[in-house]
Formats: C-alpha cells, structure tokens, sequence
C-alpha cells in the first residue's frame, strides 16, 4: 500500500475507492505492522498534543529560552476577540494558534514538527482554527491529518523539509502544502483537489 509519488497515490485512491486519509492511515497500519486501533491512538496523541501547544500559551503564556517571545499569542488572542482584526475569524484565529505553537516550541514545550518544528505551527493553527469555526470533531481532524501526513511524506520522500538543505521555503512550503490538503479534504474535497491544494 505504499506510494511514490502523487500519482500513485490518486490511483491507489482510485483503485481502493479510499480518500488520500484512508490510504495513508491503511499504509501506517502495513508498513508499521501493526494494529488499525494503535495507529488511530498515536494520531490521537499527535492532536492532543497539537491542541495543547497551541492553546496553553494563550491561557498561560511562557517566555522563551532566551527571552525575546512570549505572550504573543494571548495579545493576538485578545485584539482578534476584541474585533479588531483585519483577516476574519478562521484566519485570525489561526494565526493566533500558530504563534502560540511557535511560543511552545521557542519555550521547550512539547509540538508536533510536522513536518519540523520551525513550521509547527501551520497545521495546529489552521486545523484548530477551522474546528472551531465549523465544529469538525476530533475523528474528522484526525482524518485530515493523514491526508496532511500523507502530503509530508511525498514532499519528504521526493524533495526536502530541512530548511538547512531547501531554505525556510522547504519548512513552510511544506507545512502550508499539508495544511492546503487537510483543509480542502475537510471541506469534502476529492483526492484530486487534495493533491491540487497541496501543488498550490
């Protein structure tokens, strides 16, 4: 069940008649030799622990290491509640999310680098943020992450996500590209305009 490339991935979609989720989720189970239940909890995990990092800061916030971030994400948090931002609810509340995924990481918290942790706080910000928009259930997130698994596994199969060998490009290309194709699967996209989103 594995895939090289995009298109092997859109024809074994095709063939098992799966979304790109499905797949990957049915790829973890064979290649990983393990169970359907095992797979589904450590992607449980990998939510909970995107959630936590990226609303403790906002509740809590943490200075980093050094000093120089922290309680950003509560201040955004604040000006977006207040309504005085510019870029609407789902994305503000995004970006919001996503600084304060950053405020976890730059503090020594515990993130999910996906794909590393320079980029963390895409897939967090935009997946919390349209859960919270559109009252998607953590099952429905979770099969969004497969599909943005799915994604990162390609691009880390077939090109970079180091920033050291691409540039910041390869971080948040690929974050955004994951994020792209969670998004349009939740908002019912085909396998198709999965892979559309994510070329994007």
């Amino acid at each position: 069940m594995d895939f090289k490339n995009a298109k092997e991935l859109l024809a074994l979609c095709q063939k098992k008649k799966l979304p790109i989720s499905e797949v990957m989720r049915q790829r973890e189970i064979l290649l990983g030799e393990t169970t359907a239940e095992i797979v589904d909890q450590r992607m449980d995990r990998v939510l909970e622990i995107m959630k936590d990092a990226a609303f403790s800061p906002i509740k809590d916030p943490v200075i980093s290491m050094g000093g120089l971030i922290g309680g950003e994400a509560r201040k955004l948090c604040e000006f977006h509640d207040l309504g005085k931002s510019l870029c609407g609810n789902v994305l503000g509340k995004g970006i919001t999310y996503a600084m304060a995924t950053l405020e976890t990481n730059a503090s020594m918290g515990l993130i999910v680098a996906a794909p590393t942790a320079g980029s963390s706080g895409v897939i967090p910000g935009t997946l919390c943020a349209l859960q919270e928009q559109y009252g998607f259930t953590d099952d429905e997130i979770c099969q969004a992450l497969f599909n943005a698994a799915a994604i990162g596994y390609l691009i880390t199969r077939n090109a970079t996500t180091a920033g050291a060998e691409g540039g910041c490009q390869a971080e948040i290309g690929t974050a955004s590209a994951m994020a792209a194709a969670a998004l349009c699967h939740l908002k019912g996209g085909t396998p198709e305009q999965c892979a559309a989103a994510a070329a994007m």
